[in-house]
Parts: structure tokens; C-alpha cells; sequence
């Protein structure tokens, strides 16, 4: 599809605080998520475990859900979470630290979540083109479209952001969308062992899930089997082990922004050169990838 990318990344940044009438929410479905996460991306068992064997596991955060009206539950540190068959039911995102960005045609940065990979001063994508960029970033707008829904898109035109979705015709070869009768195990996975999340449920409802936490999550997903609820024990273990191993560019850079951001939405004290700097030294030369420059074809 043709879009215009250049200088909004509304699809890669929580930009609530700039204009919360604005901004959309993913916390209006059926079945609220447990966290509060912007534009979580979902990803396949086969992309979660890309990541753990690439050693990027500590790019990635589990989502749990509420249940809906007439869903299976399951009780966990004084939460009811969605469940199939006793089994607490997740997917599999990437995390979203706080960065200083101007998205959206601002003029100045402001600390706003944003993914882990996008580059905060070209607001790129890090792994663009790579065989790591998710299925969902590369079918996005078009599957929701597809849906009748409104686009982020469509949100930053409403606030003021120019032109953004060019062609709104999505193409004839669009691939099936993450969710549906094939997701099981596949984009939405069941937690096999609900007794072991006890505490773990809590800290991640509170935003406080640690490596560990998030490594039970990454194992399971690539242990499943698409289509159904079996789990790989073996298979699980390793990449459990391998996710709680992971000490990359990306987890680093996420502790310097957590410890250096300020409020949500309060404006970066730096001037765009040392805003600069601050960039390259927190993820380039930690060794994040470049970005390519920019086009108008999304």
C-alpha cells in the first residue's frame, strides 16, 4: 500500500499523551488486556522464536487478557484471566520503552512509549526489511482495513497530521490475519502450567514483569503447536533457558531509557544534537541496525 511514514510513527508510538481524543485504544475489544500497552504487536510462534534464537529474547513481553462474558477462566494472584481449558491464554508482543520522539509532526521530542526497535531519530523501523520484522507491521494498515476498522493512519490525519493513508485498497494477496480459527498456538498460545504463575501474574499486571517472567511466556509460545493446546516440553525448556540468557542491544537500551525518561508526554530537556548523541550512544553504538532513509511507500 502507499502511505506516508515520514516523521509520524503513530503506529509505533503510545502518542495518547498528546492528544488522547485522538488516539486510538486496543482496550476496547471483548477482552481487555492485562497491560496497558499501546498497539501491542503480536507475534507468531515462528517470530517469537527467531527472536529467542537470535538473542533478542529481551525484546519481547507476554499480553494476558481479561476474560469476556461467557469465556473459560482461571484465577491467578486475585485475577481472572482469559483461559482455554484451565490454560491462561497469551500472545507474544514487543516491549515499548519510553524514548525521546517527535512523532506525528511534533516539533519537539517527548518521552512517549515507543517499540524497541523503532529509531527515535528517524522514527524507522530498526529491523525493516529484515526476516525479524513482524507479520503484523507488514500487512499493517491493510488487515484493518480489511476489517472496516479505522486505522492509526487515519487518527494522526484526524490530529492534524497531513495525509497519511494514500491508497486504502488493500491488495488482493493479503495473507491471513493473525487471529482466527488458526491462531492457537500459532499467534495465541496457552500457558500449559497455570500453578507456576503464581506472583508472576501480579508483577506483570502491575508493570513490573521481570526477565524471568517474560522468558516462562517467550518458552511456552515456541514450545506450542499450531492448532491446538500441546506444548513441546523439551522444545519449551530451551527456549526458556535461551530467553532468560538474552543480554542484547535491546534489553540494555530499554533499562537506559526506563532510567532516564521522564512523565508520559513530558518534553525531552535536550536539544535536538544532544538529543542526537543521547541516540547513538544508548542503542547505535550498543549496536542497534541503521535505518535505511525514507519513502512514501509503506
Amino acid at each position: 500500500m502507499e502511505l506516508d511514514c515520514e516523521g509520524c510513527a503513530g503506529c509505533c508510538v503510545d502518542w495518547r499523551p498528546l492528544d488522547p481524543a485522538a488516539a486510538g485504544s486496543d482496550r476496547t475489544g471483548p477482552r481487555p488486556p492485562l497491560d496497558d500497552a499501546y498497539d501491542l504487536v503480536p507475534l507468531t510462534r515462528d517470530e517469537v522464536a527467531r527472536f529467542v534464537d537470535g538473542g533478542l529474547a529481551d525484546a519481547l513481553v507476554p499480553r494476558l487478557f481479561e476474560p469476556a462474558e461467557r469465556d473459560d477462566s482461571v484465577r491467578i494472584d486475585g485475577t481472572d484471566l482469559a483461559a482455554v481449558d484451565g490454560r491462561p491464554v497469551f500472545v507474544v508482543g514487543l516491549r515499548n520503552p519510553p524514548k525521546p520522539v517527535a512523532p506525528i509532526g511534533t516539533d519537539e521530542p517527548r518521552w512517549l512509549d515507543a517499540c524497541v526497535f523503532l529509531d527515535p531519530t528517524t522514527l524507522q523501523c530498526r529491523i525493516h526489511d529484515t526476516d525479524r520484522y513482524p507479520r503484523t507491521c507488514a500487512s499493517y494498515p491493510e488487515h484493518t482495513l480489511e476489517l472496516g476498522a479505522e486505522t492509526e493512519c487515519e487518527r494522526v490525519e484526524a490530529a492534524g497530521g497531513g495525509d497519511r493513508l494514500l491508497d486504502d485498497a488493500p491488495p488482493a494477496d493479503l495473507p491471513a490475519p493473525a487471529f482466527g480459527p488458526q491462531a492457537l498456538g500459532a499467534t495465541v498460545f496457552a500457558y500449559p502450567d497455570p500453578d507456576d504463575l503464581d506472583g508472576v501474574v501480579a508483577r506483570l499486571r502491575d508493570g513490573a514483569g521481570t526477565a524471568a517472567d517474560r522468558a516462562r511466556f517467550a518458552g511456552a509460545a515456541v514450545g506450542s503447536r499450531p492448532g491446538s493446546l500441546s506444548v513441546t516440553r523439551e522444545r519449551m525448556a530451551e527456549a526458556r533457558e535461551r530467553a532468560r540468557e538474552a543480554d542484547s542491544w535491546v534489553g540494555r537500551a530499554i533499562e537506559a531509557w526506563t532510567e532516564r525518561a521522564g512523565a508520559d508526554g513530558d518534553r525531552v530537556a535536550l536539544d535536538r544534537d544532544a538529543r542526537d548523541r543521547l541516540v547513538r550512544e544508548t542503542e547505535d553504538d550498543a549496536g542497534a541496525p541503521g535505518t535505511p532513509g525514507w519513502s512514501s511507500e509503506g
